[in-house]
């Protein structure tokens, strides 16, 4: 039965035509069409903090939540803390099934220096699994000119690697636009951005970009890894793309 509703769920997708609306418009259908069970995923970087004032034009009521790594930076914390205060939600904190200590204890003292992406499954992917089980659809706050592995994604998709619908609202939008949303709106975001750190995850993983540098080079420094294995591009054929 599964099966069968993921294939329904897969041909009834207005793909094509949702490549011509705009970032409301796409949340406005996610919001119709899944109603409690769809839920935007967060690390509260200015794209994240852009998705979240969109959809709170739309809907009085919608669900956030965060994978929580227990190494956030406390800028992040306090961010979290100043969302649920302003847009009167609360966030919903994903938590890996292993404490830091725990970690440490069964694969030794900072994992993420020798083996980053395990280190990502544990406190990222599965966390993120285990959410997305209780959704129907999720809603990134990725762009196409992030990556090369985020090149080809859709304004709404099917998630082969999560089984269920994906959001992309902003897949289109650029860094520029997106500022230019913050500081005409005066959303709320991480002062970290005006500190180099043009993106935000951990603290062990994260370092501020020098000037010249790719925006995103600060993130797992000394390695070729980019993505944190979140988020897998499905084309149309339905092959999918792990990004990890």
């Amino acid at each position: 039965m599964a099966c069968f509703e993921s294939r329904i769920a897969r041909t009834s997708l207005p793909r094509g035509e949702a490549e011509r609306w705009s970032p409301e418009e796409v949340l406005r259908w996610g919001f119709e069409r899944f109603g409690p069970d769809i839920a935007i995923a967060s690390g509260f970087g200015a794209e994240g903090m852009v998705l979240i004032d969109l959809a709170a034009r739309i809907k009085s009521a919608f669900r956030v939540f965060t994978l929580d790594t227990g190494f956030f930076f406390r800028e992040t914390y306090a961010l979290i803390e100043e969302v649920e205060c302003r847009y009167g939600i609360r966030v919903e904190r994903c938590r890996p099934i292993l404490t830091p200590a725990e970690q440490a204890r069964l694969y030794g003292e900072a994992l993420w220096t020798r083996q980053p992406d395990r280190c990502c499954s544990i406190r990222k992917v599965e966390p993120l699994r285990a959410k997305l089980a209780e959704l129907s659809a999720w809603i990134a706050a990725i762009r196409r000119d992030q990556t090369a592995a985020r090149a080809n994604i859709a304004k709404i998709e099917w998630d082969s690697k999560f089984d269920l619908v994906k959001l992309n609202p902003l897949a289109d939008w650029t860094h520029d636009r997106i500022w230019e949303y913050i500081r005409t709106r005066h959303v709320p975001y991480n002062p970290l951005h005006d500190r180099s750190y043009p993106s935000i995850g951990c603290t062990h993983c994260t370092r501020p970009v020098r000037i010249g540098e790719d925006p995103r080079a600060g993130r797992w420094s000394g390695f070729t890894k980019t993505e944190c294995g979140l988020h897998a591009h499905a084309n149309f054929a339905g092959r999918t793309y792990d990004s990890a």
